[in-house]
């Protein structure tokens, strides 16, 4: 069995893919994998560390916005696509894949499109609660389409078939528990632990609020452990609270957090994006969360994302134009000091999660190869 999962963009287009990936090695082994990214995507880092082969095709991304500079934009990812879709035709017919499956951004445009061109059978997920322009584009092309939320399925009303499968997120989200995490990070008293996160790129305000909000935290003498991950921000964050008088520790405010799945186990509350990864994994954990969607990814969708989870009561939406560091502080201090509330969110959480979501995408998968 040959199959390719075609994904890239952001690390919730491509986990799944390597998820479900996993799955097929296990149920079949010597079955044989290839990703197909886009040329200078993040794709080809996650996928390699994961140890599948990648290839990869010239792709670009399509602004909303209305401007000279969009438009020409455009104007170049239009005339990249039919040279996408060349050399995405010549991996399939190289390959000869059984089954092509895409798990959205752009880069999983051009083999999916031509996979169901061939009629090779095909299938696109769509993790999030309001579908990509990909997954949109391809939903009347492709045999199947899955979605990560029950929300997402009414915008495919053409599509042949819609299953919900809901995210795969890593196993380790679901086996790990608070009091085991915080021994493993070496909490050993009764304080709080909050984390907070906007991603590996960063997020240049969010991250000036969140030295306001250590800056409130120091003052008023660190009720709780705090664990930030700055991203490409450490540089500056660091330096910024030095001027104010802040001192933090390399394991409070650090470059990232690569024992994530410890860290947000032991955590009492989580404050964050609401990217469609990290969406699955509080869901898994059952993690309360503030959630500061980011305005600036496309459709709003994480806009959506947030507030499904807020509507079902699992989290707290602040938009980010109406987000301060003292809101942020604020906010965290009334949900630690109410546990009955916390367990209430958490309960809701998990009533979300997919802790099958990678087996049933290989279920639905199969279907269409039988």
């Amino acid at each position: 069995m040959k199959v390719i999962f075609t994904c890239g963009g952001s690390a919730g287009h491509v986990n799944p893919a390597l998820a479900v990936a996993q799955v097929f090695e296990e149920k079949h082994p010597g079955c044989e994998i290839l990703f197909v990214g886009a040329e200078r995507g993040m794709e080809q880092r996650l996928v390699s560390q994961a140890g599948y082969p990648i290839e990869t095709v010239k792709v670009s991304t399509f602004e909303r916005a209305w401007s000279w500079k969009v438009i020409k934009h455009n104007v170049r990812s239009a005339f990249k696509l039919p040279a996408g879709q060349h050399e995405a035709a010549a991996i399939l017919k190289q390959f000869k894949p059984d089954l092509v499956v895409g798990t959205g951004g752009y880069a999983s445009y051009p083999a999916v499109h031509e996979a169901a061109k061939r009629r090779i059978p095909c299938a696109i997920h769509e993790s999030n609660a309001y579908p990509g322009l990909t997954t949109r584009t391809l939903a009347n092309k492709v045999n199947l389409v899955m979605v990560g939320f029950p929300e997402a399925a009414e915008y495919y009303q053409d599509a042949k078939k819609v299953a919900v499968t809901g995210t795969p997120v890593r196993g380790e989200f679901f086996s790990l528990d608070r009091e085991r995490a915080r021994l493993e990070l070496g909490l050993t008293d009764s304080q709080p632990l909050v984390i907070s996160f906007w991603g590996s790129q960063g997020a240049g305000h969010m991250s000036a609020r969140t030295v306001d909000f250590v800056e409130r935290w120091a003052a008023e003498g660190r009720r709780f452990h705090y664990i930030h991950a700055a991203g490409r921000d450490y540089d500056e964050m660091p330096g910024e609270l030095k001027k104010r008088g802040i001192q933090v520790s390399e394991s409070e405010v650090r470059p990232y957090i690569d024992n994530m799945p410890v860290v947000m186990a032991a955590a009492d509350l989580v404050i964050c994006r609401a990217g469609a990864s990290t969406i699955g994994e509080l869901t898994a954990l059952g993690k309360p969360a503030i959630l500061v969607p980011s305005p600036f990814v496309a459709a709003n969708h994480q806009y959506k994302n947030a507030k499904v989870l807020a509507d079902r009561g699992g989290a707290v939406l602040i938009e980010e134009k109406d987000c301060t560091g003292e809101e942020l502080y604020r906010t965290a201090l009334e949900l630690l000091a109410d546990g009955s509330r916390r367990a209430t969110m958490g309960r809701a959480l998990r009533e979300l999660a997919s802790p099958r979501a990678a087996q049933d995408i290989y279920e639905n998968l199969m279907t269409l190869l039988k």
